[in-house]
């Protein structure tokens, strides 16, 4: 992976192509781990993920590092699904779909748990539903998501204890 200066140097020595490679090779899973929080669409997801890397390679000679790279990106990527799921509402509403089986992987141990699992969170608040699967599925930090989310740090950690008390409450009250 590259560091924010190592991309910069690339796109000051017309090298976008490479920088583009490393980011793609970084960030594909995350932003369309972003994306599909967001439009709860894989196809969906994948149109947006491939939309936020057209814009990074667009904007690449403009950044500047006073972000990190990956907030950067993230930011992109927020905006981009956001304005994908605008988009959606105009044309269509938007379906209630279940989240993909493969995600839930991350949370629970066999498929029943993890069918089970993925009904409960779909369920949730848009905000706690991304909230949870950035912070669970994605690995990413209090901070991180804060960031990429544009909301404070202590609205992360609220989204995320009401989101683990409505799935404690919906699973039964278990611990499991």
């Amino acid at each position: 992976m590259l560091t924010d200066g190592e991309v910069i140097q690339l796109v000051g020595a017309n090298r976008r192509d490479v920088a583009l490679a490393a980011i793609l090779q970084a960030y594909r899973r995350k932003v369309f781990g972003l994306a599909y929080s967001f439009v709860r669409n894989r196809e969906a997801a994948e149109d947006v993920a491939q939309e936020v890397f057209i814009r990074v390679w667009r904007a690449l000679p403009s950044f500047d590092a006073r972000a990190s790279l990956s907030t950067w990106i993230y930011t992109i990527a927020r905006n981009t699904s956001l304005s994908a799921l605008r988009a959606r509402h105009r044309e269509v509403p938007l379906e209630a779909t279940a989240l993909e089986a493969t995600a839930a992987a991350e949370f629970a141990e066999s498929s029943a748990e993890r069918a089970a699992l993925a009904r409960l969170v779909d369920q949730l608040p848009d905000r706690q539903r991304q909230v949870v699967l950035l912070y669970y599925l994605q690995e990413q930090s209090h901070e991180e998501v804060a960031s990429m989310l544009a909301m404070p740090v202590g609205t992360v950690k609220t989204l995320l204890h009401r989101a683990r008390a409505r799935l404690t409450a919906a699973a039964g009250g278990s611990d499991r």
